[in-house]
């Protein structure tokens, strides 16, 4: 019963160009955790940990999409957490899938567009260079700066915070899921007078006074559930199987 995996992990890898596009050394994208070889249920959540293992567990699932994988870092011994989240995939028939900057970047499934488009900004056009690849949206336009943090805050279902001093009315919107905030001189440089992402380090806020540019920031959990969603989507749709979003917000 069910789908094999290698199906969806081909599907997935070629919808998502895994083989073009550059990431971090510890993102390793693609499948990163195989089971028996059969899909029946798709979870997804944002991270990989113990938690969203367990829960996928709960839900039946056993395949995980995520935008953050299960390894971010060197070769670590497989004891205390790690050990207890590959045991309870692997003993649950649980497949893990992971992409990160591939999903950032989608031109129809990427954390940026959707992220856009919650926003009523549109889909603007491709923006700032990561690892080779443009993997934001920059949008020209016309909006007042209280507006969009309301926008931020019904799209994204949380506080959003300003840091900086630029205009209140935003024209050149650049769009960063995740963790550009101390990139925004980068960002700047690249004539945009805003920058939406998730978060940065405390030093951004004196920066973008200096620049004279707004930094709005939505979090970094919740400016990247949107990609691992339409992803499960898709693949759920091609594949006639049933998909839930696993929610478990970091509060970051």
């Amino acid at each position: 019963m069910g789908i094999r995996l290698d199906s969806l992990v081909q599907y997935a890898d070629r919808l998502l160009r895994h083989g073009g596009v550059g990431d971090w050394p510890g993102a390793r994208n693609g499948l990163q955790l195989e089971n028996g070889g059969r899909v029946t249920r798709i979870a997804a959540a944002v991270d990989a940990h113990e938690g969203t293992i367990r829960m996928a567990l709960s839900v039946g699932a056993d395949l995980l999409v995520v935008h953050h994988g299960l390894f971010w870092s060197e070769l670590v011994p497989i004891t205390g957490p790690c050990y207890r989240k590959l045991e309870a995939a692997i003993r649950g028939g649980l497949a893990v899938y992971s992409s990160h900057l591939p999903l950032d970047l989608h031109p129809t499934i990427g954390n940026n567009v959707l992220l856009c488009r919650a926003l009523g900004l549109g889909v603007g056009r491709p923006f700032f260079e990561e690892k080779g690849a443009k993997v934001g949206r920059l949008v020209v336009t016309r909006v007042g700066r209280d507006a969009l943090v309301s926008r931020m805050r019904a799209a994204l279902g949380g506080a959003a915070r300003v840091a900086g001093a630029g205009p209140t009315t935003c024209r050149r919107i650049g769009v960063v899921s995740g963790a550009a905030g101390d990139a925004v001189a980068r960002a700047v440089a690249e004539g945009i007078d805003t920058l939406i992402t998730g978060e940065g380090a405390h030093w951004t806020h004196g920066l973008a006074v200096e620049l004279g540019v707004n930094i709005l920031y939505g979090g970094h959990y919740a400016t990247e559930t949107f990609g691992v969603k339409a992803l499960a989507a898709r693949m759920g749709r091609r594949f006639r199987l049933p998909w839930e979003f696993l929610d478990a917000p970091s509060g970051l």
